[in-house]
């Protein structure tokens, strides 16, 4: 990932939905989008452990999108052709709870946000 994988304002949300979801097991909103600019895999992270650990609607691109964890250092270093990295949309803003997100991917097949 050649940016930041988020800014401090999206990291001090997702620590705070983290610390939400444990003590009281509610997902909130997603608040970054990752893509993979080289196939069709989408992240919608919702939250964010002090390990690393995000918590988000996953699809890897195979028509399963599924609610599950992901290691931020997992993300960060992947690399495809010529040294493409996974990238942040540095234009999504959620409209909607990470349940309705899941789905419309369900029955889509795929992120669609």
């Amino acid at each position: 990932m050649k940016q930041k994988p988020f800014t401090a304002a999206q990291g001090r949300k997702l620590q705070a939905n983290f610390a939400h979801a444990e003590a009281t097991g509610e997902s909130a909103a997603p608040v970054v989008k990752y893509f993979c600019p080289w196939g069709g895999a989408t992240w919608l992270i919702s939250e964010c452990g002090p390990d690393g650990r995000m918590f988000g609607l996953c699809d890897l691109g195979h028509g399963c999108p599924e609610l599950g964890y992901v290691m931020l250092s997992d993300l960060t270093g992947l690399r495809g052709p010529a040294g493409l990295t996974i990238e942040r949309d540095l234009y999504f803003t959620a409209d909607k709870s990470l349940s309705e997100y899941a789905e419309e991917a369900r029955a889509a097949g795929r992120i669609t946000a």
